[in-house]
């Protein structure tokens, strides 16, 4: 079943959703922000949730859809992954990715590529970590720790930018809705020196008891010094002084710097997940 209803996905399959935190983190964080900022959160394509349920049961599965992001997975049957990416491209709806468990994503990617024609490649490989006992850098760089506010908005959009363009040359636009919403309730902070910002950190709204840190960006003349770090653990302090059992973060697994920097700071693998891109 689809809905662009968050309110009716919540109802129905919020229980299901909020019954593994760690695992559909992304599913949570996304509904959360679309339900607390509107539909245009993400971009100005309607938003679509997903919920599947055999045999008049239970829901065991769930995806949402907030274009130009990718599709969005919880573990799934391979079949039902497949007439999901049918059914989308039945309805003529863009799809630029999908991410989620390895078996389920690429079930989705060849039935998308049957109905479509078009073949799917390895966008990235993920690896989620939850937070054990936080470990803060041992020396602390030089500077503190500041809440982004609506004065940052150029950086804030600036560094985003290329974040995304190192991390993610392929993924979606920094959307300023979205930059907006996390400035509402704290989701940014910079590390800042006497000579300015010199990194940023994001955590997600706390919703079913975690949160998921990131992105993480420190601009190239500024890196080696101890900044991510720094700026990850108060990012990853505002998170449990919020109150959540959780602390999650995802990694590149192409990135060995950033997966060894945040098991330093105590983040502990979890499972692997993978984004497919559609196209050339």
């Amino acid at each position: 079943m689809l809905s662009p209803d968050v309110a009716r996905y919540l109802a129905i399959a919020g229980e299901f959703v909020r019954s593994r935190p760690a695992e559909h983190s992304v599913l949570l964080t996304v509904a959360e922000a679309i339900r607390a900022g509107g539909p245009a959160t993400f971009g100005d394509v309607q938003p679509l949730f997903g919920w599947y349920v055999r045999d008049g049961g239970a829901v065991t599965a769930a995806c949402v859809h907030t274009p130009p992001y990718p599709v969005a997975l919880t573990a799934m049957p391979d079949p039902a992954a497949a007439a999901l990416a049918s059914t989308l491209a039945g309805t003529g709806r863009a799809v630029a990715a999908v991410g989620g468990p390895p078996g389920p994503a690429q079930a989705f990617a060849a039935a998308w590529q049957r109905q479509t024609g078009q073949p799917a490649r390895v966008g990235r490989r993920e690896r989620l970590y939850r937070l054990g006992e936080l470990i803060p850098p041992d020396p602390a760089p030089a500077g503190q720790a500041r809440v982004a506010t609506g004065a940052d908005i150029a950086l804030l959009l600036a560094w985003l930018t290329a974040f995304r363009a190192e991390a993610d040359p392929a993924g979606a636009p920094v959307h300023r809705a979205m930059v907006d919403e996390r400035i509402g309730y704290g989701g940014l902070t910079v590390w800042e020196t006497g000579d300015g910002p010199v990194s940023l950190a994001g955590r997600t709204r706390a919703v079913a008891g975690q949160a998921r840190i990131g992105p993480v960006y420190t601009p190239p003349e500024h890196r080696g010094r101890g900044y991510g770090g720094a700026v990850t653990t108060a990012v990853s302090q505002q998170a449990l002084a919020a109150g959540v059992a959780e602390v999650l973060l995802y990694t590149d697994l192409a990135n060995p710097t950033s997966n060894a920097l945040y098991q330093r700071l105590g983040y502990q693998p979890v499972t692997d997940r993978v984004q497919l891109r559609f196209g050339a």
